[in-house]
C-alpha cells in the first residue's frame, strides 16, 4: 500500500513552518495566567537582563520539555530553528549551557521564590473553576529516586536500593496532579524528610484558594505522629498508613470475630455493553506448570480500633485490614498466611472500608511521579550539584504544569456542557506524550505580521476541537 518511489526533499523559500504548533498557545497560557511577571517578580539571578529575564530562562527549560525535549542539550535544535523563535515572538533563546549555568546560580531560597511564583499563579487558575472544584483538596506526598552516574554530582549519596543518587520529594494536589512543592535531598535520606513542612505549606495554600476541607495522604514512611495533633487541631483530615508494629497487630489479633466485614473491592471497570471472554492468564499457567512459590489472595476483611500514639496527645481510629493469603507451590499449597495492613485517620464519620479505599487512591500519585520522571523528564540530574539540580527540576516540571492549567482552563459551560466536563477530566488526566502529540506537535506556519503572529495549522487530530476551545478561553481575561 505504500507505493511512493520518488520521494524528494526541498527547502521552502518563502514560507516558514514548525512540527510544534501548539507551543504558541502553551506561551501564550505562560503570559494569560500571570506566570511570566510572578516568575520576574518575585525571583532576581541576574544582575543585567540583556538580553534575558529570569522568566525566559525557566520557560526555556519548559518549553524544551513540552516539545518532546529530554535534556539541555535538546535546546540546540529549538535555537536553531527560525521558524520556532517567529513562533515565540524572539530573537534567539538561551543555549544548553546557559540553561545549565542559569540552573547553577540559584540558591535554597532562590528555589522557594521560584516555587512560590508558581503557586501565586496557580491560584489564578484555581479562581476560573467551578464552586463544586473547592468541596475538598486531596494532597499526596511521596519520595523517589533519582539515579545517576555522574561521578562529581555535588549532594548525591548511595540510597537504600544500592544505587548513588538523589531522593527528591514530590508533594502534589491529587484533584488535578499539580505537583506543588518538589524538594530534592540526597539519596540516603529517608522518604519522609522534610513532608510536615510541606504539608503545613500545601494546606496555607489551599486555603488561600478556598477550599472547604484538606485531606492528607501518605504511606507508612509519613504517619508522622508527632505531627497529628496540630493538623487535627486545624480541623485537616488525614489517612496514612502505619506500619505492622507488633503492638497493632496484638490489637487487631484481639478483635473479635463479629468486629471483622469482609471488604469489598469496587470494580476497576464498568462493563457498558456485553461482557469479552477474559483472555488466558499466561503468567498463572506458567507459574502453576513449573511450580513457582504463589501466593494467593484468599479473602479480605476490615475493622477498626482506638489507638493512641506515643507522640500524640489524643485517640485515633485505627483501620485494620486483614488479607488472608493462600502461599502454594503447583497444586500444592503450603500452608495459610494473614497479613496485615494499618491506616491511621482522624475520619470517624466515613466507613471503614471508604478510609481503605482511599488510602489506595494515593497510588494514583505514582503515576504522576512516572509522569515526571519519564514523561517530562523533569525528575533529572543533569547538572553538577543538588540545588542546581532541584532548580532544573521545578524548571522542567512547569511543563506538566502548563499542561494541568491548558486542561483547567477549558470551559464547561454551554449547550455540550456534559460532554465539556468529560473531555476536560480526560485532557486533565492525559499522558504527557499523548498532550504533547495531540496539542503541542501541531504542523503550523509560522505568519509574522507588524503586530500579530500568526500559526496556521496544517494537519488535523480529533484533538483540534478542544485545543482552539481552549485557546479562545485564554482570549478572555481571567477573573481577579
Amino acid at each position: 500500500m505504500f507505493t511512493g518511489s520518488r520521494i524528494r526533499y526541498e527547502l521552502a523559500d518563502r514560507s516558514r513552518a514548525i512540527g510544534v504548533g501548539g507551543i504558541g498557545a502553551m506561551h501564550n497560557l505562560a503570559r494569560r495566567v500571570g506566570l511570566v511577571r510572578k516568575i520576574d517578580e518575585r525571583l532576581h539571578l541576574l544582575k543585567v537582563h540583556l538580553p534575558y529575564s529570569e522568566s525566559d530562562h525557566a520557560l526555556n527549560i519548559a518549553y524544551n520539555m513540552l516539545c518532546g525535549g529530554e535534556r539541555l542539550d535538546d535546546i540546540e535544535l529549538r535555537r536553531n530553528d527560525e521558524a520556532y523563535l517567529d513562533a515565540l515572538g524572539t530573537q534567539r533563546i538561551p543555549d544548553p549551557t546557559t540553561a545549565g549555568d542559569f540552573c547553577r546560580r540559584f540558591t535554597v531560597e532562590d528555589v522557594e521564590a521560584l516555587m512560590a511564583a508558581i503557586n501565586e499563579t496557580r491560584l489564578n487558575v484555581w479562581r476560573e473553576q467551578e464552586e463544586s472544584f473547592f468541596e475538598e483538596a486531596v494532597v499526596d506526598a511521596d519520595g523517589t529516586l533519582v539515579p545517576t552516574f555522574g561521578e562529581c554530582k555535588v549532594g548525591m549519596e548511595y540510597s537504600h536500593k544500592g544505587v548513588w543518587g538523589y531522593h527528591p520529594l514530590v508533594v502534589s494536589l491529587a484533584n488535578t496532579q499539580e505537583p506543588l512543592f518538589i524538594e530534592n535531598r540526597s539519596g540516603n535520606r529517608p522518604s519522609h524528610e522534610g513532608a510536615a513542612r510541606r504539608f503545613d505549606q500545601a494546606a496555607a495554600l489551599l486555603r488561600r484558594a478556598g477550599f472547604k476541607k484538606i485531606t492528607f495522604r501518605g504511606d507508612t514512611d509519613f504517619s508522622q505522629t508527632r505531627f497529628l495533633d496540630a493538623w487535627d487541631h486545624e480541623g485537616t483530615r488525614f489517612v496514612f498508613g502505619m506500619d505492622a508494629s507488633p503492638n497493632l497487630v496484638r490489637e487487631a489479633d484481639a478483635l473479635r470475630s463479629a468486629d471483622w466485614k469482609p471488604l469489598v473491592r469496587r470494580l476497576k471497570n464498568v462493563v457498558r455493553t456485553q461482557p469479552r471472554e477474559k483472555a488466558e492468564r499466561v503468567k498463572e499457567g506458567i507459574v502453576f506448570e513449573r511450580e513457582f512459590k504463589n501466593i494467593r489472595l484468599v479473602s479480605e476483611h476490615v475493622a477498626e480500633f482506638d489507638y493512641r500514639p506515643a507522640a500524640c496527645q489524643k485517640t485515633y481510629r485505627i483501620v485494620a485490614v486483614r488479607k488472608n493469603l493462600s502461599v502454594e507451590k503447583g497444586e500444592l499449597c503450603l500452608f495459610d498466611d494473614v497479613r496485615y495492613f494499618f491506616y491511621i485517620t482522624n475520619d470517624s464519620q466515613s466507613e471503614a472500608s471508604e478510609i481503605v479505599f482511599l488510602a489506595n487512591d494515593r497510588c494514583n500519585q505514582e503515576n504522576l511521579i512516572d509522569q515526571l520522571k519519564n514523561g517530562v523528564r523533569a525528575l533529572n540530574a543533569p547538572v553538577n550539584d543538588l540545588v542546581a539540580n532541584w532548580a532544573y527540576m521545578v524548571m522542567a516540571s512547569l511543563a506538566w504544569t502548563l499542561k494541568a492549567w491548558f486542561a483547567l482552563l477549558l470551559p464547561e459551560r454551554g449547550p455540550w456542557a456534559a460532554k465539556r466536563v468529560v473531555e476536560k477530566q480526560a485532557t486533565l488526566r492525559m499522558e504527557f506524550k499523548k498532550f504533547v502529540n495531540a496539542f503541542v506537535r501541531l504542523p503550523a506556519q509560522v505568519i509574522r505580521t507588524g503586530r500579530r503572529i500568526v500559526l496556521r495549522l496544517l494537519s488535523w487530530n480529533p484533538y483540534e476541537r478542544i485545543f482552539f476551545r481552549g485557546v479562545d478561553a485564554l482570549a478572555t481575561p481571567l477573573r481577579r
